[in-house]
């Protein structure tokens, strides 16, 4: 399923900015107007089921470059989001560089050809070390030339840091078709970050309960947030409304959702303010 801007054309291309994200599940795309300072196109495929594999998803990514014309055009810059569950958060303590396997090792299989790298993560004095999908950076280098790229928690980390302003622990969660991110923060502390995959509604709400169980929040007081893949009539809301007391949607200010008439909490990472 596809879903985009409709009736836009892109002009004066050398002042737009090009932003991506995919994972096994999708790939979207959002374009920002240097000049009005606001993102002014925004594409979304969902695809119908997972792409199982890196090489599988870039065969789909190789298919949408070739048949919409706006990625086909030169930007000012290009920014890539890797989003996927193959990374872990080390404090700059505890970093070495030439040990980035060793982190990963105790969440995830790792094999000897992975290339494994980081992204900072200053306000929190730690790294974000994580396997990114090469071959995907690799074709894209051949259609952009250099770009930057980052992890998917790095971003929504630092997105979240930017917005959250209370002192009491607050859960934030990310919802994807199969996955959701969740995040607990204290202010500008962060308290956890981690992704689980689910696939009924029970799986849903076992890792909020979880995770809540795990820092000590209480269900009837903490405030949950989310954002993504997720609307108030989805099961996987109303199972996570009998439980928990205080949800409610993290609203974007970013003006493309009213042009596109989707709700604000959705494609966070991509677009939210």
């Amino acid at each position: 399923m596809i879903k985009k801007n409709s009736n836009f054309s892109l002009n004066n291309k050398n002042d737009k900015r090009l932003s991506i994200q995919f994972n096994l599940d999708g790939f979207s795309f959002s374009i920002y107007d240097i000049a009005s300072k606001k993102d002014v196109y925004f594409c979304e495929h969902e695809f119908e089921t997972a792409k199982t594999t890196p090489e599988n998803l870039l065969l789909k990514i190789e298919n949408i470059f070739k048949t919409d014309t706006l990625l086909q055009d030169d930007f000012i810059s290009i920014s890539v989001v890797h989003q996927n569950s193959l990374g872990t958060l080390v404090p700059n303590q505890f970093f070495d560089k030439s040990k980035l396997a060793s982190y990963l090792n105790f969440t995830i299989k790792t094999l000897g050809t992975d290339f494994i790298t980081f992204d900072e993560l200053e306000q929190l004095n730690s790294k974000n070390v994580y396997v990114p999908y090469v071959n995907i950076n690799n074709y894209l280098f051949q259609n952009f030339g250099s770009f930057e790229y980052k992890h998917h928690h790095t971003v929504l980390i630092e997105k979240l840091l930017k917005r959250n302003k209370s002192d009491a622990k607050t859960m934030f969660v990310n919802v994807s078709k199969t996955s959701l991110d969740i995040v607990i923060l204290a202010k500008d502390k962060l308290l956890f970050c981690n992704t689980f995959s689910y696939v009924s509604k029970e799986d849903f709400i076992y890792y909020l309960l979880f995770v809540a169980e795990q820092l000590n929040l209480d269900v009837q007081e903490f405030p949950l947030y989310f954002m993504g893949k997720i609307t108030a009539e989805a099961p996987i809301y109303k199972i996570s409304y009998q439980y928990i007391k205080n949800i409610y949607f993290l609203e974007s200010n970013n003006s493309i959702f009213d042009a596109f008439k989707i709700p604000s909490h959705t494609n966070f990472i991509l677009l939210g303010s």
